[in-house]
């Protein structure tokens, strides 16, 4: 009979009432897996997808899920146990990771629960000077901006082009963020300004005063502005919004700048991007224990700052998924573990 803990579980597909807290078997760390218990995990885009079935997908595209499934990627807690070969870490570590992320996303990366097994190769210790809450709030969206902005770190396929993403220079560039209030967007922000940019942000004007806090050059409320009206000649423009508008951003790149798109679904702009000759990339982003380690630096000494939108305590995810559903967040909602 396996241990049991608490986690919050799908039975089924649906809105955020389908998420139950309840018992779970607690996982065992085998060969080469750390197991972590859990402190705080956070909310991702791909939560939300996954516990709606990927609705919005092509029918074969959407997951083949066997129930029960834990979702959730972003963790930050303490090791409980080493399996076997796990090397680097040690009892009582405080760590954080993006679980197997893109691997087992389809069927549950299982962090929102009082136990997670991580693969060492995912795992980095927990920034000093964070709690946990913000270091749960930190893995995928920041490591999807490091990825894009900084360093890929992996040579696997890109399931969205025939191309490997590269990210450019960002020194003396100008660089667009929009959505820079929301978990990419506020890393972005931060990395392309570490990196030495102009950063100008497009957000809603309740992000003006963080955007200000941040460092940007230039914020563009687009409720009161069209981004494609005030900006010309970027060099990036980084978009972590989506949908079907995104070609508009086109207009404001100079000849031989990048459009890279966190989301692109909804583009279709690839043919007017070629012809003003401007690059279009996209990637997908990958657990990367090594690059946490490396950002972590910048999270611990104050560079770069994790901004908390909410925190919900574990037994309430689906009140946490209906936050997240009213949109406008800035930075990330967090699940606390007791």
């Amino acid at each position: 009979m396996s241990e049991m803990m608490k986690a919050a579980r799908l039975h089924e597909f649906g809105g955020p009432d389908v998420l139950r807290y309840e018992d779970a078997p607690r996982p065992v760390a085998v060969t080469g897996e750390v197991l972590v218990r859990v402190h705080a995990a956070s909310l991702n885009p791909p939560d939300l997808y996954l516990r709606d079935g990927y609705s919005a997908l092509p029918p074969e595209w959407r997951p083949d899920a066997v129930f029960p499934l834990i979702l959730g990627t972003d963790v930050s807690g303490v090791v409980a146990a080493l399996g076997d070969g796990a090397t680097g870490f040690a009892v009582g570590d405080e760590v954080y990771a993006m679980v197997r992320f893109p691997k087992d996303f389809m069927t549950g990366s299982g962090a929102y629960a009082e136990y997670v097994s991580v693969p060492a190769s995912e795992l980095a210790l927990k920034p000093s000077g964070i709690d946990h809450a913000q270091a749960a709030a930190a893995p995928m969206s920041l490591l999807t901006a490091w990825q894009f902005l900084i360093e890929l770190g992996h040579d696997a396929p890109n399931p969205f082009q025939s191309y490997a993403h590269r990210p450019v220079q960002l020194a003396g560039k100008t660089v667009v963020v929009n959505g820079a209030g929301g978990g990419v967007g506020h890393f972005a922000v931060q990395l392309a300004k570490w990196q030495g940019a102009r950063v100008v942000a497009i957000a809603s004007g309740k992000h003006e005063a963080l955007m200000r806090e941040l460092g940007v050059d230039q914020f563009i409320d687009y409720t009161k502005a069209a981004a494609e009206d005030v900006v010309r000649d970027a060099d990036l423009v980084i978009d972590a919004v989506g949908g079907t508008t995104i070609d508009r951003f086109l207009r404001t790149i100079k000849r031989g700048g990048a459009l890279f798109l966190v989301n692109p679904l909804g583009f279709d702009g690839h043919d007017e991007a070629e012809a003003l000759g401007i690059t279009v990339s996209v990637t997908q982003v990958r657990s990367n224990g090594a690059q946490l380690g490396e950002a972590g630096r910048l999270l611990a000494n104050g560079t770069v700052k994790v901004v908390v939108d909410s925190c919900f305590p574990l037994a309430e995810a689906g009140r946490a998924h209906q936050r997240a559903s009213q949109g406008n967040i800035q930075g990330k909602i967090v699940l606390t573990v007791a």
